[in-house]
């Protein structure tokens, strides 16, 4: 079932722009917030390349990483510090921007920040959190989670629906192929795209989690091949993480592709999306 991108996603955000081009919507930036520099460096570079080829882009820092392997990991440079961060990233861009929460109290916080709120996938079944996310009229971004059937989403949608909160969107960021791998079934795009706008995670699909030494594990090589095979299955958008120096990012560095590869990427799915849309 093929649903109309702008009738469901375009209208939720006022700042997002291009919405005319029937280009995929992107969700692009750094895993984490790690200082503002880099956050204004890595959001400049995808405003020009998103403005260049029309395509409707939203910002994405997490402002807090709660969800680590070992205690020692970095977790965020403190929850304000980060969140004004992604407000100056907007507004110097005028872009909108997206942050995961993981407690509900985060939801208010973070809504007076950011006009996304991101479920993480291990949380999206947390009923108060995704309802406290709901209520702050955001738009939810659901992450499916690694151990769920596409068709179980639709209870996530719902409520969402329930809280009074119309303005969800479904991520599909891999499901767990044993203990150490993830793979994406392509056949839940069409699934979920009935219950909610549905967007593809390339790169946290490539993760290899569980790893002995506490630290996950990538395949960014992959992540041409996962996101052309995304918009050939008319996924509504790409949620793409990316950082100038992946090596030393404080977060996923294994899984994140390096900004000088992005704009490469981009054209040739934009090129695919044409062919698609033709059909």
């Amino acid at each position: 079932m093929q649903l109309n991108f702008n009738a469901f996603a375009v209208i939720t955000i006022p700042k997002l722009k291009h919405t005319n081009s029937d280009n995929f919507f992107l969700l692009c930036g750094p895993c984490a917030i790690e200082g503002e520099d880099m956050a204004l460096r890595i959001a400049e570079q995808v405003v020009s390349i998103t403005d260049r080829l029309q395509i409707p882009y939203v910002f994405k820092g997490s402002f807090k990483k709660a969800n680590r392997s070992r205690i020692d990991s970095f977790t965020g440079i403190g929850d304000e510090k980060a969140l004004k961060i992604l407000e100056k990233v907007s507004k110097a861009f005028d872009i909108p921007t997206i942050t995961d929460i993981h407690e509900v109290s985060d939801a208010e916080m973070a809504a007076a920040y950011v006009d996304v709120l991101q479920i993480p996938a291990f949380l999206v079944r947390q009923t108060d959190l995704v309802v406290a996310a709901a209520k702050t009229g955001k738009v939810v971004n659901l992450k499916k989670g690694q151990f769920m059937s596409p068709e179980a989403m639709k209870h996530a949608v719902q409520k969402v629906k329930d809280a009074g909160n119309d303005k969800a969107w479904i991520t599909d960021r891999g499901t767990m192929f044993g203990y150490q791998d993830m793979i994406v079934d392509f056949r839940g795009i069409p699934t979920m795209r009935q219950f909610a706008p549905t967007v593809l995670d390339v790169t946290h699909s490539l993760q290899q989690p569980n790893q002995s030494a506490g630290v996950t594990g990538g395949r960014p090589d992959m992540i041409e091949t996962i996101a052309r095979a995304g918009v050939v299955n008319h996924v509504d958008g790409l949620f793409i993480e990316t950082h100038f120096d992946p090596a030393n990012a404080k977060s996923d560095g294994a899984n994140m592709l390096h900004l000088e590869k992005l704009e490469g990427l981009l054209e040739r799915l934009v090129a695919i999306r044409k062919v698609v849309q033709s059909y």
